[in-house]
């Protein structure tokens, strides 16, 4: 499911959590995501009708978030996120180190390869 498709109510709540982490602050719902060592990725969780919708972004790179994955969570047990969105925000976690070296590199004028 696509942030764009959240009800209004989440999009404007994650969206306003994400712009906290733009002005370098940290929204009082966000909160690290278990087994990435620490708090440089976080999560954003928002109860809305019942449902429950998180997004998760990440604060490692200087100057920069990066928004990893939104998702409803499905399961009506337990607070683990599914191990399939782990492993996208760890994907999603590798294509944003690529593109933030890329824009690093553009910032000091090297080309990129």
């Amino acid at each position: 499911m696509d942030l764009a498709a959240f009800p209004e109510e989440v999009k404007d709540a994650i969206g306003y959590a994400l712009y906290v982490a733009q002005q370098g602050g940290k929204h009082p719902s966000a909160k690290p995501l278990r087994g990435f060592g620490g708090a440089g990725i976080l999560e954003i969780i928002e109860d809305h009708a019942g449902e429950t919708y998180r997004a998760v972004y990440t604060v490692r790179f200087a100057r920069r978030i990066y928004a990893l994955h939104a998702f409803q969570k499905k399961s009506k047990s337990g607070i683990r996120t599914p191990k399939s969105e782990i492993d996208l925000v760890k994907s999603r976690l590798k294509r944003a180190e690529q593109e933030h070296s890329r824009w690093l590199k553009a910032q000091k004028g090297v080309p990129s390869s």
